[in-house]
């Protein structure tokens, strides 16, 4: 009798994460920013997801995903001791769960309708692309009955069948998007999507499997060792890197200290008194090179600090990678510490309206410079 008790009861404990949102363009854009290595590694944790992929230990790009991006989430740790007794001293990184997962993949079944692949600036990017016919709603004589939603919708490994549940999650409004619901039960289980373009539509159920997820490179920027921070605008960085050559071999960094203040007042040059630039990016290649100077103008860098002279040389293949994440950004930090580890980090504004007091999102990439040889 107490076996089949034990039994009954891990038969029901909840999934390790559930999760819903009605539009799904805004998920998948963040996802699209580190989608250049198709193994991703996902760590899930109460504040939301964490979604790690490198290139040739050189290159590692993060996503960080809050929780207050979707309608739903629901976060239930593998380890049942953990959440009470670890209130005192342990901290919320050990209350995670990982697992690997190919991200292609991912972001192919969140598209299954094609409309998930018109993000753009991510904040409120306007409505569809109208470039695919939408589904007929049960009062415009569709063929689909309900009968095959709720055959559908029954797949759901919590219960929650139907099209009151779909209803639930997506609403049944004219202008959503597409909606999803996320379920992972936990270790060795796969990642279940079931996606719907509306409540009265088709639903689609994916499963993904997941892997047991390995230790990633390890890149640690610390901010006593920063010798370059810049905060600007997204569209600056965007429209430099864009005018570059794609053959280029290598992109340098280089920055000088600020002039000193004078009277309270800053002067405002492209270059120092030596002629050395405050900021430049030098692009180098088979076929020469590209140089572009940035004043030191509140209008251009919101932030620039400069502790000595910096030159630090970079792959421009790795530096490309940064430009899905960077087109769907606002604003752009870039920080560089005295060995040369490069920090980008791109903020992806939320669709949602401030009241709702959501965070935005963020990607970051961390990149090693060239060895000497190379440079």
């Amino acid at each position: 009798m107490s076996q089949n008790g034990e039994e009954s009861e891990e038969v029901h404990l909840p999934p390790v994460l559930k999760a819903s949102v009605h539009d799904v363009r805004y998920f998948a854009a963040l996802l699209r920013g580190v989608n250049f290595v198709n193994r991703a590694t996902v760590t899930i944790t109460k504040t939301g997801f964490v979604v790690v992929v490198e290139e040739a230990r050189t290159l590692l790009a993060t996503a960080y995903i809050f929780a207050d991006i979707f309608d739903e989430y629901t976060y239930n740790s593998e380890s049942p001791a953990a959440p009470q007794d670890s209130q005192n001293s342990e901290p919320e990184e050990e209350d995670n769960s990982a697992f690997e997962i190919p991200l292609n993949t991912l972001i192919e079944c969140l598209n299954i309708f094609g409309t998930a692949g018109s993000s753009g600036s991510a904040a409120g990017a306007g409505a569809a692309t109208g470039k695919y016919k939408k589904w007929k709603r049960g009062g415009d004589d569709s063929d689909q009955e309900g009968d095959d939603d709720d055959a559908h919708g029954r797949r759901s490994s919590n219960g929650t069948g139907g099209n009151k549940s779909i209803d639930h999650y997506f609403g049944n409004a004219a202008d959503k998007g597409t909606g999803m619901r996320m379920t992972y039960a936990g270790s060795g289980f796969p990642l279940t999507l079931l996606i719907a373009e509306d409540a009265a539509g088709p639903t689609t159920t994916c499963e993904i499997t997941t892997y047991e997820a390995e230790a990633n490179l390890q890149l640690p920027f610390e901010p006593d060792r920063m010798v370059l921070k810049i905060i600007l605008k997204s569209s600056w960085l965007r429209d430099a890197l864009s005018e570059l050559d794609p053959s280029c071999d290598k992109l340098t960094f280089i920055g000088n200290p600020p002039p000193a203040v004078i009277n309270g007042k800053q002067r405002q040059q492209p270059r120092l008194a030596n002629g050395t630039p405050m900021l430049r990016i030098q692009a180098a290649g088979t076929f020469g090179s590209t140089e572009m100077d940035y004043p030191n103008d509140r209008d251009v860098l919101e932030t620039f600090e400069c502790t000595r002279p910096v030159t630090f040389s970079y792959r421009f293949g790795h530096i490309s990678r940064t430009l899905r994440a960077l087109q769907s950004s606002t604003k752009t930090s870039l920080r560089i510490d005295d060995e040369g580890l490069l920090s980008l980090q791109f903020l992806m504004p939320s669709p949602k309206a401030k009241a709702e007091a959501a965070a935005d999102a963020f990607i970051e990439f961390r990149c090693l410079p060239l060895d000497d040889e190379l440079v």
